[in-house]
This record gives C-alpha cells, sequence and structure tokens, in this order.
C-alpha cells in the first residue's frame, strides 16, 4: 500500500524558514516524479515546485522561484521542499503528490492535471504571519 506523509509545516513569520518533508512507503520514490502542489482558502490548487524522476530536473512557479527548493533523498525515501523567506501569501495547505515518468519542460509539468497523481499525501498547513 502507498502512503506518502507530509510534516514540516507550522506557524512561521514572515520572512522565516520551513522544511516540508514527504516521506513515502510502498513505492520507491527514485522512480516516481514529485510534486508539491498547495491550496489556499478559497484558491484552486496550485503546483508550486516539481523534481523529475529520472533527470532530476527541477521546475518552480515564478512566485517561489529563489526562495523554495524541492529535492529528494533515495536513502530516506523522502522528498523536501525547503521554503525560505517566507510571505503571508504562502500560507497554504501543502501536498506532494508522484507520478511515473518524468517532467520535460516547466511547461509539460504546468499542464499536468492533477488527477494524473495517482498518489497524494494528506497535506500540511503552513501559515505565514505578517
Amino acid at each position: 500500500q502507498v502512503q506518502l506523509v507530509e510534516s514540516g509545516g507550522g506557524l512561521v513569520q514572515a520572512g522565516g524558514s520551513l522544511r516540508l518533508s514527504c516521506a513515502a512507503s510502498g513505492l520507491t520514490l527514485d522512480y516516481y516524479s514529485v510534486t508539491w502542489f498547495r491550496q489556499a482558502p478559497g484558491k484552486e490548487r496550485e503546483g508550486v515546485s516539481c523534481i523529475s524522476s529520472s533527470d532530476g530536473n527541477t521546475y518552480y512557479i515564478d512566485s517561489v522561484k529563489g526562495r523554495f527548493t524541492i529535492s529528494r533523498n533515495s536513502d530516506t525515501n523522502t522528498a523536501y521542499l525547503e521554503m525560505n523567506d517566507l510571505k503571508p501569501e504562502d500560507t497554504a495547505v501543502y501536498y506532494c503528490a508522484t507520478r511515473r515518468g518524468d517532467f520535460l519542460s516547466f511547461s509539460v509539468w504546468s499542464q499536468i492535471p492533477m488527477d494524473e497523481y495517482p498518489y497524494w499525501g494528506q497535506g500540511t498547513q503552513v501559515t505565514v504571519s505578517s
């Protein structure tokens, strides 16, 4: 049984940092591409960043570029999202999701429908106070 478990969320002041973790079981994360999504109150869920399975390419939406870093650790079978210089507009529930196949470009990744991700975590709340 596949499980993705996020952790690391919390309340932080603007300018602070958090590191989210996505621990996988039932699959080997190295063979899956991982996307971090977020959903703010009253807004649609959006993809924030991704890391491809075979080539390790990473992509970010403009609003987090230079502040967030996605990574993956084979030994712990865990994906991470390091978030620095957090802003109130980063407040959201953050989810990790995985799927087979690489993300060949930012354009390709950004157009993949969410229902093409078969595995999702339960989400972790990130709240950034001003």
